[in-house]
């Protein structure tokens, strides 16, 4: 590299250098145009490069590489994507996804386009993040107190989830843009901004909703037409509510599709002030943040097919499959007191992905507990250390691994134990919060939090071999994809996720910030995971065999390639079924020897 190109990279905007490192990296992982597979490995004096030469042979990318570990065996670095035939650096997301498109079959550049423009809205909501920092920061302190290890209960845990909305996401590089919302949007509606609004309610003709838990299953607190000021509504017509982003054409789009136009009415006056949780589409009430709506947003996240509407099925298979936790639970009866399932049986749809409501209520009981989603855990709290940091101090004698060590300690043993009776769940870190019970003098009480259990992989055999005539019918869920009848869907599952966002991502991620060595760390993961698994069945074919012999020791692990999935090919191209599994393959860094060449 010279020294000009140095200099460029010292003053040049830190935001796009960072996106096009995480883009580049997550192109390389998913071998993108054969980045992984047809390259060749080129050495240079500043170390290891990358060519890939065009299928015609009249261009050549060159990429700088750099040893990883996590996800990948290698990943990008600076300078980044160069051009080999004028020497040009490509050091934005639009030159280099042109590049790339350039090389990659006709019938797949419209994805390289769409991703392109994923990665200006991103760009331009991470500028946004650097710009209003020490505001948020300031808002945040103000209203909790300068410590965010004393930010208790629910309320609190809105505060940890605006931390973690300006957080990276492991994996998936444009993870904090939101397709089609502008700034102002953003900052009236996103949890980055820990906002408040009044939520819109539409009137729907009683015989339109489905609301699956008898004539009057909604929380208390549901107002009437007539609270909304359409009393001549009150006997024909249930309120449902509506994102204010919602309101306009996408909500005329779904009355009109579902034949709703002329008769549901769209209040003017709005009701119950909420605030954005982490997901952005669920909605906690500020006066009561036990009760959390989630609601359909015309925006996508981790990929432009991944649409934050709400299908109907989905509220179907969230229901059910919390009902086989709990009856998981009742016969595990250590996870009784430390491991909390939020209720999600109570929802209504109109028959509209635009058109429906999901009804979480958190458990009663954690006023005085702090509880943090584990997607908050690394980011920054204001004054600029980790949260885990602040956390340590207040409540760990000021060791972040002794945290990560219980941490790790109850969720191994409890997805394991899933997996013995043949589930999987998409529990990423968003999903699944910690909740610190403090004891005076001593180490709090920790435990588990678990929402959004729908997208479960699940083996039929195991379950049934484990529940007997307790094991649920595939009929009580609407997805066919949930079930299988083999141990390989649960198992990729429960390695991308619980594995890999759960335990590998808090290993690489503390040891790349200097914290913790990162074989300590590692070591961590491996031996509380291989402790979970040995609780399990070891005989062939059993669970605990399937996970040390295919997870522990295996020379390679699953891996999500989400941006492929996503939004570079289309379902036809990619073969995936599902976009949120759909895998490639990386190093398996829990190996205890290094694999054999």
């Amino acid at each position: 590299m010279t020294a000009a190109t140095t200099a460029k990279g010292d003053t040049s905007d830190t935001c796009e250098r960072d996106l096009l490192e995480r883009v580049l990296g997550a192109l390389l992982r998913e071998d993108v145009v054969g980045l992984r597979s047809r390259a060749l490995a080129v050495e240079r004096q500043d170390g290891p490069w990358l060519r890939l030469v065009a299928a015609g042979g009249e261009e050549a990318l060159l990429l700088p590489i750099a040893d990883d570990g996590f996800q990948g065996a290698c990943t990008a670095r600076l300078p980044l994507l160069v051009r080999e035939s004028d020497g040009a650096e490509l050091t934005t997301c639009a030159e280099v996804l042109h590049a790339m498109g350039a090389l990659a079959d006709p019938a797949d550049r419209s994805g390289f386009d769409a991703f392109a423009e994923e990665c200006r809205q991103t760009l331009a909501t991470m500028r946004l993040h650097a710009r209003t920092r020490n505001e948020v920061d300031g808002h945040l302190t103000d209203r909790y107190g300068t410590d965010p290890a004393g930010w208790t209960g629910l309320a609190g845990g809105l505060a940890h989830d605006t931390l973690a909305a300006r957080h990276d996401h492991p994996v998936y590089p444009t993870a904090r843009g939101r397709s089609g919302l502008d700034d102002d949007q953003l900052r009236s509606y996103a949890p980055e901004f820990h906002p408040r609004f009044a939520l819109r309610w539409i009137a729907v003709p009683r015989q339109a909703l489905t609301v699956p838990r008898g004539d009057r299953p909604l929380p208390g607190r549901w107002p009437t037409p007539a609270v909304l000021g359409l009393p001549h509504l009150l006997h024909t017509h249930v309120a449902l509510p509506v994102h204010p982003l919602t309101v306009g054409t996408p909500l005329r789009e779904a009355l009109r599709a579902t034949g709703l136009l002329d008769t549901a009415v769209l209040a003017e006056r709005p009701y119950l002030e909420v605030m954005p949780t982490l997901s952005m589409r669920t909605v906690a009430l500020v006066d009561e943040p036990t009760l959390h709506l989630k609601l359909p947003l015309v925006t996508a996240t981790l990929g432009l097919r991944n649409r934050r509407t709400i299908k109907s099925g989905t509220l179907i298979d969230g229901a059910a499959c919390q009902r086989l936790l709990e009856t998981v639970i009742a016969r595990e009866p250590r996870f009784r007191d430390t491991v909390l399932i939020a209720d999600e049986t109570v929802y209504a749809h109109a028959g509209h992905e635009c058109l429906a409501v999901l009804c979480r209520r958190c458990p009663d009981g954690l006023k005085d507990s702090v509880v943090v989603p584990l997607a908050a855990l690394l980011s920054e709290a204001p004054g600029g250390r980790l949260l885990i940091d602040h956390l340590a101090d207040g409540h760990y004698d000021g060791d972040p691994v002794a945290l990560l060590d219980e941490a790790l300690t109850l969720l191994f043993d409890w997805q394991t134990t899933l997996f013995g009776y043949g589930i999987a769940l998409e529990s990423h870190q968003q999903n699944v919060s910690l909740v610190l019970d403090p004891k005076p003098g001593g180490r709090p009480r920790l435990r588990l939090l678990l929402k959004d259990n729908d997208g479960p992989r699940i083996n039929t055999v195991r379950l049934r071999d484990a529940l007997g005539d307790d094991a649920p019918d595939p009929s009580a869920f609407d997805d066919a994809r949930i079930f299988c009848d083999d141990d390989r869907p649960v198992r990729d599952l429960f390695t991308t996720i619980t594995v890999h966002l759960c335990g590998g991502a808090f290993a690489f991620g503390l040891a790349r910030r200097g914290r913790v060595p990162l074989e300590t760390l590692l070591t961590l993961v491996r031996d509380r995971l291989a402790e979970a698994v040995g609780r399990l069945g070891m005989g062939p074919g059993q669970p605990g065999a399937i996970l040390r012999d295919h997870v522990l020791n295996a020379p390679e692990l699953p891996v999500k390639a989400m941006v492929t999935a996503g939004t570079l090919l289309t379902k036809e191209r990619s073969g995936a079924a599902d976009i949120n599994k759909h895998y490639t393959t990386g190093p398996n860094y829990l190996r205890r020897t290094a694999p054999p060449r």
